[in-house]
């Protein structure tokens, strides 16, 4: 990877629909060669999809949280994580060291709502504690860290 291809990903990264034509202006390079450069960074797993980023607020989840978990045991590893993969407001999860098992990132359309979503955590077998910290404001949000360009 070079600095042609970490100039095309902050371009991809900045609006994934930004089409070739408009990338290869920005960077001074032929159209056909950005796509070939873009089909490479898809083909080797830097770029493993593309998505879109949401407002929640807009869609009505007027309240995140992260919340820590704690496991009693590593047995109960499976359970939690086949737990966490079906609920829709569980945005992230991070399985962590230290003090608390999980990390979870959550999305909920109100405090009961989240309140509700806190007991369905804490009635998953294993799980022995959690720590639940509210989101007040989202000072800066990325998806990725690319490479300084040299």
């Amino acid at each position: 990877m070079d600095a042609l291809d970490i100039q095309i990903l902050q371009s991809l990264g900045q609006n994934a629909r930004r089409k070739a034509s408009a990338i290869s202006q920005e960077i001074n390079l032929s159209v056909s060669a950005v796509i070939e450069r873009i089909h490479k960074l898809e083909d080797s797993g830097i770029i493993q999809k593309y998505t879109t980023a949401l407002d929640q607020k807009q869609l009505g989840n007027d309240i995140s949280a992260w919340m820590e978990v704690c496991l009693e045991h590593p047995k109960y590893y499976d359970g939690f994580v086949a737990r966490v993969l079906q609920t829709n407001h569980i945005l992230t999860c991070h399985y962590l060291t230290g003090d608390f098992d999980f990390m979870l990132y959550i999305v909920a359309r109100s405090s009961e709502a989240l309140e509700t979503i806190h007991r369905q955590i804490k009635e998953i077998e294993g799980v022995s504690a959690t720590k639940t910290h509210f989101v007040l404001k989202t000072v800066k949000e990325h998806t990725c860290l690319l490479p300084e360009i040299v």
